[in-house]
């Protein structure tokens, strides 16, 4: 999809409104709150599970580790984190977490941009056959 194109789709999108949850293979999301240039998501990954390898146009994250055992990848370099520990993801910033303990793993996601949905993610790798680069799709 090109560029110009992908735009279109992201100006039309549904934005995040609190309450919005969704069941993904690797644990859920939940909105909890969300503003004209920001939305507040609580994650929750099961053991042994991690999101997709992924990069945003449109947002850069804050990701705060409330319970459980991560590796953070972040632009290739991983890092471990535990409850009360934070990272940054900034924009266009290959990104992914893995929950490394034998309890689900929560924290909460802090987006802050113009388009915040789950259009604007691109897929590098994924362990549940979704697509690359697909721009409909979840983490």
């Amino acid at each position: 999809m090109n560029i110009a194109v992908r735009d279109t789709v992201l100006a039309k999108a549904v934005r995040y409104q609190a309450g919005d949850r969704d069941t993904r293979p690797w644990g859920t999301w939940e909105v909890l709150a969300t503003g004209p240039d920001y939305a507040l998501k609580r994650i929750t990954v099961l053991p042994g599970q991690r999101l997709s390898l992924q990069y945003h146009h449109h947002r850069a994250e804050h990701w705060t580790v409330v319970s459980g055992q991560a590796d953070v990848e972040i632009d290739g370099a991983v890092m471990p984190c535990r409850g009360g520990e934070h990272v940054y993801i900034p924009l266009r910033t290959a990104h992914r977490i893995r929950n490394t303990g034998a309890e689900p793993l929560v924290f909460i996601e802090v987006q802050v941009g113009q388009h915040l949905d789950e259009l604007d993610i691109v897929r590098i790798e994924d362990d549940y056959g979704r697509a690359p680069e697909q721009l409909a799709g979840a983490a």
